[in-house]
């Protein structure tokens, strides 16, 4: 069989065609002179065809001549399925067979690549705001001008998303990354012309292209995730593709304070030492940028997963962008999704601006042990996400764990509020950790949720809508709490966050849940809203999962939305996938 990405055709393993056109084939047989990773569907050595069981391919034994012997447990994961021969078709197909699928080991490469890249941008985002008080100095001007070098990053994302999602769904994944990581490198090469402390405007400019090139970066992990990954790796892979900003994010509070440290009383010394964490961010920025061009790929020769084949196999034309906007933005549930994860991805952002100026109001000449503390923050989270992303892969409880990880990430705000001015930064340095795992932990899950309950739709449009209201909510929640610690402390702005975080696990949850609050009182609320997860319909937000039901055979969705960036080399097929209740999951 060829390989994904290298050679053309595929051979084909001769045997007899079973009654629904596949043939079981054992761990370690031999298939022609080259193999893939192919993909076992919901059960290994079967594939549900036309509202076929599972274990229907038992009654069809007899076409092989001799009844199968079941597959030991350990062999169950590494059975595949291959066409039974060339023409085979599918009963009930109308002439078409069902799509091979496979997992090319380019997709570790691309997924490398873009986590790189997306790190050097995250890192271009906070790099201002860690040092606020540095920078101030240097340039002479206010700290709201230090704070907008870090909400532009949110204020071009908003007028710039859609334009950037139409491109990804017509000029495909490639484009999109080349002209990510191509802007990424052109600001910070703009950047480093910044270094006197007349040129603040010059600094501002390549700031302004770095949030230009966020646009077309932040809303790619889920795409890159389902074009690229198989069903039983998809949310690891998205929550990987988002670890690389937030690693960025923490290499951005470690690096800066170490790099320039605080000397106001020498110009010279401290423009040195911006123009070197200038330079070295350009050159890893434009490493990168080659190598997005030379090893970044639109898609695998196969597609990964039989929902992604459904969605090839449809006709490019029936795809539109506008009405897939209107489809989102009808999807109920998806709305409810947009606003909670705004409130949330809102408050880390607001946080992660803020941070500098919350640790120095209680602990003056702590600007190091400030960086380190947004670094404990994120790598919190980045275990946060692998964690979640694995939790989903295994279970597919996307509304449970949304909803508990949204009600841990407040608990954990209001920890880290009312510990901050305790005077031992120690404590400081946990009660960030904590809210840092819960919620940048969230981040992936709102991801590969929207994805689940949108599909057919494009990954890319329902993450960058997610993305857009991230930065809106940053906006207003970074001016705000930004005015309320100026005026009465950091606990003020931090309580308004708590405010907010709480009204995102009402619209996450039922409202029965708050009625429950009002009526029997706020000791047993957090025991409530726990068991409450675990009733029928005990969220806003249906948990309609209507990738993974296409994935194990189940659709009650019609699969129209195709972006045209993915044509396939033959006439376009008709897929017909049978229609099931979604009880049967």
């Amino acid at each position: 069989m060829a390989r994904p990405d290298d050679e053309e055709g595929a051979a084909v393993a001769p045997g007899h065609p079973l009654a629904k056109g596949y043939l079981p084939l054992p761990r370690g047989a031999p298939v022609g002179k080259e193999s893939v990773e192919l993909q076992n569907g919901p059960k290994a050595g079967t594939f549900p065809v036309n509202g076929a069981p599972r274990d229907s391919l038992a009654a069809a034994s007899g076409v092989l001549g001799g009844p199968q012997t079941p597959l030991a447990p350990e062999e169950e994961t590494q059975a595949r399925l291959l066409p039974a021969g060339a023409g085979a078709e599918t009963p009930g197909a109308e002439s078409s067979p069902l799509p091979l699928t496979a997992l090319s080991p380019r997709r570790f490469v691309v997924l490398l690549i873009f986590s790189l890249y997306s790190l050097v941008n995250a890192f271009q985002w906070i790099q201002y705001s860690i040092i606020s008080n540095v920078f101030e100095g240097f340039y002479g001007v206010t700290l709201l001008h230090i704070d907008w070098l870090s909400m532009v990053y949110m204020l071009a994302y908003v007028p710039l998303i859609f334009p950037a999602t139409w491109l990804l769904d017509t000029r495909g994944l490639r484009l999109t990354a080349l002209l990510g990581s191509g802007l990424n490198c052109l600001g910070a090469w703009i950047k480093c012309g910044s270094v006197q402390q007349h040129l603040f405007w010059v600094t501002m400019l390549g700031q302004c292209l770095c949030s230009v090139a966020q646009v077309f970066i932040l809303g790619l992990p889920s795409r890159i995730a389902s074009v690229w990954f198989g069903p039983k790796e998809v949310s690891t892979a998205c929550a990987t593709a988002v670890l690389g900003n937030q690693l960025g994010t923490a290499v951005g509070f470690l690096l800066p304070p170490v790099l320039v440290p605080n000397t106001q009383n020498d110009t010279n010394l401290l423009a040195c030492n911006i123009s070197t964490m200038f330079y070295g961010t350009s050159a890893v920025a434009t490493l990168l940028f080659i190598l997005t061009a030379i090893a970044f790929k639109e898609k695998p020769r196969y597609p990964p997963s039989q929902a992604q084949a459904a969605l090839q196999d449809s006709p490019p034309e029936e795809y539109s962008y506008k009405k897939s906007i209107r489809n989102l933005f009808k999807n109920i549930p998806f709305v409810l999704l947009l606003i909670t994860y705004g409130i949330m991805t809102g408050a880390f952002y607001s946080v992660s601006t803020l941070l500098n100026q919350m640790i120095l109001t209680y602990y003056e000449g702590e600007e190091v042990n400030a960086g380190r503390i947004g670094l404990t923050l994120v790598v919190a989270g980045m275990v946060g996400s692998i964690l979640c992303g694995l939790w989903l892969d295994y279970t597919k409880t996307y509304k449970q764990t949304t909803l508990i990880v949204y009600i841990l990430s407040f608990i954990g705000m209001v920890i880290f509020t009312f510990t901050l001015d305790l005077r031992y930064i120690i404590i400081v340095f946990v009660t960030g950790g904590v809210l840092g795992f819960f919620m940048t932990g969230y981040l992936p899950l709102g991801f590969e949720f929207a994805v689940e309950i949108t599909y057919p739709e494009s990954e890319g449009t329902s993450s960058g809508l997610l993305n857009a209201s991230a930065q809106i909510f940053g906006i207003l929640f970074t001016l705000a709490q930004g005015k309320l610690t100026s005026d009465y402390g950091p606990k003020a702005g931090n309580i308004f966050l708590c405010v907010w975080m709480f009204i995102g696990i009402i619209l996450t949850g039922k409202y029965y849940i708050l009625s429950k609050i009002i009526t029997i009182g706020w000791t047993w609320w957090l025991i409530l809203v726990f068991l409450a997860l675990w009733e029928a319909d005990t969220a806003l937000i249906k948990s309609d999962l209507r990738r993974h039901n296409i994935n194990i055979g189940i659709t009650n969705v019609d699969v129209k939305a195709i972006p045209a960036d993915s044509p396939t080399d033959q006439e376009p097929k008709t897929v017909m996938l049978s229609k099931q209740s979604e009880s049967a999951i």
